[in-house]
């Protein structure tokens, strides 16, 4: 079951992903993301006002009726899902079209997939694919189920997913602000994204040195945080939310970063389910860490360790990046020894983009 749903969760971020980069403008794809990350967030937002208010006078379960309505709105978006226009439908403000993707069958789409791996670029942003979601373990089993009690978890996932929400938007205005090329605008964002995750990585670790064990048998000082304890309470609750914001600011820039390589719905699709590969390689990794119950310490330095190795490839690659997509003959020419998938795409765009110059 689990390896069914992981199957179906690669091809709806991989067609998601693809969706979200290439239908905007380039001067727009900070709005689009921060639009899709605000309604994906919506779920999260929801997912935690229930288990808050049924937890809230006393601990409890969801009940069966819940997770009934948990499938049918699963349901209804796959169905809602066949609605979409498809790319060759799609029409800019500016007259341009979204590029119609065409494949040459899944054996020449699993040989694209594998060159992926002698990409200068996907190899640039493997290290921020593989942690953009490896501190998810440690944020929500290792801090906040070790710390808080069970209504005050509930109230935390609520304001995590709540900053996601207001992080997306605000990094959005930045990563869109025409007046600036978008090389200055990545260079900001990145120096925004990279200081604000270290300084909450940095008050994580104040708070870790103060206990090495979670849940009912905690070690914390004073055991486990209700939200109503304002004193105790109001420093680990402010620094849960702002882990929240810090994520959204990470991974909205690392799909804005994918955006800016190409304009190209195929070669975009390939991107993300890169991306989103590598990142469940390393969700899966550190879910198996907090599993064998590795000291939280180690998991939290561990974390933090990563984040930091990541930023020097992102700048790198952020420092590359045009006024308009990288993608033109350039990145195909070095890349791919046969592109026919989408040649014609390529000649259009390039067209397109030489006639910008």
């Amino acid at each position: 079951m689990g390896a069914a749903l992981g199957m179906g969760a690669g091809i709806l971020w991989a067609a998601q992903g693809m969706i979200m980069v290439s239908y905007p403008r380039e001067d727009e794809k900070g709005k689009y993301i921060s639009i899709f990350w605000v309604i994906f967030n919506l779920g999260g937002l929801f997912g935690g006002i229930l288990p808050f208010a049924i937890n809230y006078y006393h601990s409890g379960s969801l009940t069966d009726s819940v997770y009934v309505l948990f499938a049918i709105l699963e349901s209804s978006g796959a169905v809602v899902a066949l609605f979409l226009a498809p790319p060759s439908s799609i029409v800019r403000d500016d007259g341009s079209r979204a590029t119609l993707p065409r494949t040459g069958g899944a054996r020449k789409e699993s040989l694209e997939v594998l060159k992926l791996f002698k990409n200068k670029w996907m190899l640039l942003l493997l290290p921020m694919s593989f942690t953009s979601n490896f501190f998810y373990s440690y944020q929500f089993s290792e801090y906040n189920a070790a710390i808080f009690n069970l209504r005050t978890r509930g109230f935390n996932n609520l304001l995590y997913w709540l900053s996601q929400i207001i992080g997306s938007y605000v990094l959005s205005l930045l990563l869109d602000y025409v007046d600036w090329s978008r090389r200055k605008r990545g260079v900001y964002a990145m120096a925004v994204t990279a200081v604000s995750f270290n300084v909450v990585w940095g008050l994580s670790l104040l708070v870790q040195l103060r206990y090495t064990r979670g849940g009912d048998n905690t070690d914390y000082p004073g055991g486990l945080i209700d939200f109503k304890e304002t004193s105790r309470a109001a420093g680990p609750v402010v620094l849960y939310f702002f882990m929240g914001m810090v994520d959204s600011w990470y991974q909205n820039l690392a799909y804005w970063i994918i955006g800016t390589l190409t304009n190209d719905a195929c070669v975009t699709a390939r991107y993300v389910g890169f991306y989103k590969g590598i990142q469940s390689m390393g969700a899966a990794i550190s879910w198996q860490f907090s599993a064998r119950q590795l000291p939280y310490l180690n998991q939290m330095v561990g974390n933090w360790v990563l984040l930091v190795l990541s930023l020097p490839t992102m700048l790198y690659t952020v420092l590359q990046i045009r006024d308009h997509a990288m993608d033109d003959n350039l990145i195909y020419a070095h890349t791919y020894e046969d592109e026919s998938c989408c040649e014609m795409d390529t000649m259009q765009t390039s067209v397109k983009y030489h006639s910008m110059l």
